[in-house]
């Protein structure tokens, strides 16, 4: 009896453990999965809703260009020009050269003047003002201006990015911006991100970079931060009865079901391609889709869509199950035979 016991009771602790699919009354099937694609492919901005986030509706009025005006802070690069009054255009060229002529309480200050306000004027009105002043004592004067430094309004940049902030002009959009910026070509764009005072703008990267999408190529404004994020910073992983488990990056914020089990490895004899299984959502609570092999092979690429945190796990054919069970038992039978073979040499009777 005893010997029967044992044999029994290890199958039925190493089934427990088995690799089997997962078969509760909450599963998804095909149909399911593929409308969820299709949420998938409409970008970051769906992707998030579906993982529980909302970044708000996107404004229009984010792509309206604006007037740039001269703010505290920012320095000016002041040239003057007058074939008769070199020295005067002398001083102001040497005075700038020396540190331009910031803007300190509104105003600046300009050598034989009184300090002239020039805060919230553009520059060309800031332009047609010196002009106008020093005309009134030196005629043909020709003044020029242009920023040579900004502190506040300008783009501050971080994560991946090739430099750390970028002045802004009324008409600076985003692609030019990333443009300048120098990102990685394997930049992970889903999970990048614009911070205008202090909260995200529902803007999808991928799609203006990736796609061309001028929806939403935004005019930046000074104070903005852009971060540009790592190709790891979103994965999936392929678990189960591939070539090689692994974690995928998804710098796009998606992925194929059909290069995802590619990259790592395919599925091998062992695998039972009628159960690939995708795990989503909360590990507590998930939500989990049945798929075969037919679908992945016959449906569209953009119809099995993979999307940051998901799990594809394929499971183990039976006899793959049994025959790792026996080779698991086997030597759980040569050691009940020994244990008998020694027993019975020794004159011992197990019942």
């Amino acid at each position: 009896m005893t010997r029967t016991i044992l044999p029994f009771a290890v199958a039925l602790l190493l089934m427990s453990c088995g690799t089997g699919p997962y078969m509760g009354k909450d599963l998804y099937g095909a149909d399911e999965f593929v409308l969820d694609s299709y949420k998938i492919r409409e970008g970051k901005l769906s992707i998030l809703e579906m993982e529980g986030v909302s970044c708000g509706e996107f404004d229009e009025a984010l792509l309206e260009e604006y007037e740039d005006r001269i703010g505290e802070d920012d320095v000016l690069d002041i040239i003057l020009y007058n074939p008769k009054r070199k020295d005067v255009a002398s001083a102001i060229h040497t005075i700038g050269a020396a540190g331009g002529y910031r803007v300190i309480k509104g105003e600046i200050c300009l050598p034989d003047s009184p300090p002239m306000r020039v805060e919230g004027l553009t520059l060309e009105e800031a332009r047609l003002k010196i002009q106008a002043y020093y005309n009134r004592q030196i005629a043909d004067t020709q003044v020029f201006v242009k920023y040579q430094e900004r502190i506040v309004r300008k783009v501050e940049l971080m994560g991946l990015t090739g430099t750390s902030s970028i002045p802004v002009n009324g008409k600076l959009r985003l692609f030019d911006l990333l443009s300048m910026a120098r990102i990685p070509v394997d930049a992970n764009l889903f999970k990048s991100y614009v911070l205008r005072g202090g909260h995200p703008l529902p803007i999808d990267m991928t799609r203006l970079i990736k796609n061309g999408d001028m929806s939403q190529n935004i005019v930046m404004r000074g104070g903005d931060k852009v971060y540009i994020a790592e190709a790891s910073a979103s994965t999936l992983m392929v678990m189960g009865e591939v070539g090689r488990d692994r974690t995928i990056a998804l710098p796009n914020g998606c992925m194929s079901l059909r290069q995802a089990l590619a990259e790592a490895g395919g599925i091998p004899y062992t695998g039972d391609k009628s159960y690939i299984q995708v795990i989503r959502g909360n590990i507590c609570q998930p939500k989990i889709y049945t798929l075969n092999w037919q679908h992945v092979i016959h449906l569209p690429n953009d119809s099995l869509l993979l999307m940051p945190g998901d799990i594809v796990y394929v499971c183990a054919k039976p006899i793959t199950e049994w025959n790792r069970f026996i080779s698991q038992l086997l030597p759980s039978f040569t050691g009940v035979d020994v244990m008998f073979k020694s027993c019975s040499n020794w004159g011992i009777v197990i019942p």
